[in-house]
């Protein structure tokens, strides 16, 4: 008796069951929409609004949280031609204790602008000749383009002195 109860139930027309179907996936469609985040939308562009009014101080006042200013500090020891010392180098505009602020802050700007980043570390998987460029050892800290630095020089190998070169005028010149 059970069994042939369960099977009545269970025994609807082909289009009941059809509508069934229809009604729960309409309704699972339903609620999964329901859920996305807006940001699974398609994107439709940006929004264009009219152009504020212009006024006598546009570009005048800074716009928005100002970056940290380019200001970096400069360390070097045992250069072996008497430019030891630790310099202060500010960019935009240059200044400091730097023997050539202009130069340098020029320089860094020179090789962002080639698409490198003038205080990145040797590759660690890069063949270096083995000569000794002498004893000279650097340290840069401070804020270059609103991000911080903290780069080590030495002349250790032939990738180093190629970094240390690759910053002249930043990093002075060593003694042969």
């Amino acid at each position: 008796m059970l069994l042939r109860r369960f099977s009545s139930r269970t025994s609807a027309s082909p289009s009941r069951t059809a509508a069934r179907l229809l009604l729960t996936a309409a309704a699972s469609a339903a609620a999964l929409g329901a859920s996305l985040p807006a940001a699974a939308h398609a994107d439709t562009g940006p929004i264009r609004t009219a152009p504020g009014p212009v006024g006598l101080l546009d570009g005048l006042l800074p716009q928005g949280p100002a970056a940290a200013p380019d200001q970096l500090r400069l360390t070097v020891s045992d250069s072996g031609n008497g430019n030891d010392g630790t310099y202060e180098l500010r960019c935009a505009p240059a200044g400091g204790t730097h023997p050539d602020a202009a130069a340098a802050c020029a320089r860094l700007d020179e090789i962002e602008n080639e698409g490198q980043d003038p205080f990145a570390p040797a590759a660690k998987d890069q063949l270096c000749t083995m000569q000794y460029g002498g004893p000279a050892t650097a340290h840069i800290t401070g804020t270059w383009h609103g991000r911080p630095v903290d780069a080590s020089y030495s002349l250790a190998d032939g990738c180093q002195i190629a970094r240390w070169r690759q910053l002249s005028p930043v990093l002075p010149a060593t003694a042969p």
